[in-house]
């Protein structure tokens, strides 16, 4: 599933070259997650602004409303001036006059769907209840601290449940409490203040280093000019079941977490 640093190394690979362009066409394939919300022939003639992303949202700014893009579990943009006609998984083409913005999703999790403002209760209802982004200066780790103890939740399930930290998932919150020291099982509510703030910064590494490789391209993940990420070839424990510790040697083990796969080092992460 394409988390934060994949929706963002996409946004930042068709933003500049979108923005300014005016909206000549919609083609709509098969129904996805949620519909569009207005019909296809009304986005005709509004102008892109620009592209901004909110956790693993990418917002579409236009003259008049913006468009709210979800990559679902198997999603991918395509930005270009000469596609080839689209195939079965290409279920949303946003004809401009710069190119065309195609979203290819084989499993049909992803979405494209209109608001008319930020605060329109469409807007609301995917944005509303997500924590602060962890890249910016709004997350702060006595705030990240004070939250974590109001949840007896396993730290792996909270980071993932977005609330109170937005965009880290399953890859780079494994390799976030890998990095930590703590095991993915521990209670959020018994993470004390050093650990914590060890937990915050190892959170913020592990996402600025996706973020310089272009993300993890696990099985199928470009970006909007057909890129390639390479997080996955640096990992120290994500997707490494039974191989050695990079770090003590010890065989790296793998259990289920609400139906997720959980990667860690029983030595290097005691609790």
């Amino acid at each position: 599933m394409p988390e934060l640093p994949e929706v963002e190394v996409t946004r930042r690979s068709f933003a500049d070259r979108i923005a300014g362009a005016r909206i000549t066409g919609v083609r709509l394939g098969k129904p996805l997650r949620w519909p569009l919300g207005v019909q296809p022939q009304s986005l005709v003639g509004r102008t892109v602004q620009g592209v901004r992303r909110r956790g693993k949202y990418l917002l579409l700014d236009l003259d008049h409303g913006l468009l709210l893009v979800h990559l679902g579990m198997s999603g991918s943009l395509r930005f270009a001036a000469g596609l080839p006609p689209a195939g079965p998984h290409d279920h949303v083409d946003v004809q401009t006059d710069r190119g065309v913005l195609r979203l290819h999703d084989p499993r049909r999790f992803g979405a494209v769907v209109h608001a008319a403002h930020e605060a329109a209760p469409e807007a609301r209802k995917l944005l509303g209840g997500l924590g602060v982004e962890p890249l910016s200066a709004d997350f702060e780790p006595a705030a990240f601290h004070a939250a974590l103890r109001r949840h007896r939740s396993s730290i792996k399930q909270v980071l993932l449940a977005g609330g109170i930290v937005v965009g880290v998932g399953n890859i780079y919150a494994s390799e976030a409490l890998f990095m930590a020291g703590i095991r993915p099982t521990t209670r959020a509510d018994r993470i004390g203040r050093v650990r914590a703030e060890r937990l915050h910064a190892a959170i913020r590494q592990v996402l600025a280093r996706a973020l310089e490789v272009g993300g993890s391209s696990l099985k199928d993940f470009v970006d909007a000019q057909g890129g390639s990420g390479y997080f996955q070839l640096e990992t120290r424990v994500y997707g490494r079941e039974g191989q050695p510790c990079r770090v003590c040697g010890t065989v790296v083990r793998h259990i289920r977490q609400g139906q997720r796969s959980t990667f860690f080092c029983p030595v290097c992460q005691r609790r």
